[in-house]
């Protein structure tokens, strides 16, 4: 019987990912239909368990390999959905290693380099609200982002242009997540 630690790990995706799902049908019939007068700028949805390093721009862990809670399980997901120059994009991969969080810590704090700054939302700041109001409309802060109990939170890039990685020991090594989020508006383009 799985633990309760397992069960809510499980379901902190799960929320979230039938939401996503919902707001994408949503939209997608929305976009599908557009307002009489209105131009169709082009729309889609992206629906996919099959994730790659590519979907979350960040390289594999060598040696690390898929993860699954369950065999009917998936290790990942890739959502997106766009239409008149808006649009989303969330894509995470679930993978497992036999070494240490630390060497896995090491390795994707010099890969999130690439775009920025690293947050370690592990150990934040203390949160200053002032701080957090005055930060520019990309500056990515960690918020109230942290990671699992014993685990590590990476996060670099933009509010609107993020990569997180989120590492957690486990019985043989470790266990770590690749996420990447994006959003966009037509509207703020202007």
């Amino acid at each position: 019987m799985p633990s309760p630690e397992h069960h809510h790990r499980r379901s902190r995706f799960a929320a979230p990912l039938a939401l996503l799902l919902f707001f994408a049908c949503t939209l997608a019939a929305i976009a599908a239909s557009p307002a009489a007068g209105q131009q169709d700028k082009g729309a889609g949805v992206t629906l996919s368990a099959e994730t790659s390093a590519k979907d979350v721009g960040l390289p594999l862990y060598p040696g690390s390999r898929r993860h699954k809670d369950r065999d009917e399980d998936s290790p990942g997901a890739n959502l997106g959905l766009w239409g008149g120059g808006s649009g989303f994009k969330f894509a995470v991969l679930k993978m497992e290693s036999d070494d240490s969080p630390d060497k896995i810590a090491s390795y994707y704090r010099k890969a999130l380099a690439k775009y920025g700054t690293v947050l370690d939302c592990s150990h934040p700041p203390a949160k200053d609200a002032e701080a957090e109001k005055n930060a520019s409309e990309t500056q990515l802060t960690c918020g109230d982002d942290k990671p699992e109990k014993g685990g590590t939170l990476f996060k670099a890039g933009t509010k609107n242009n993020q990569h997180f990685v989120a590492i957690q020991p486990s019985a043989t090594g470790s266990l770590y997540q690749l996420v990447y989020v994006a959003h966009w508006d037509a509207d703020k383009k202007k």
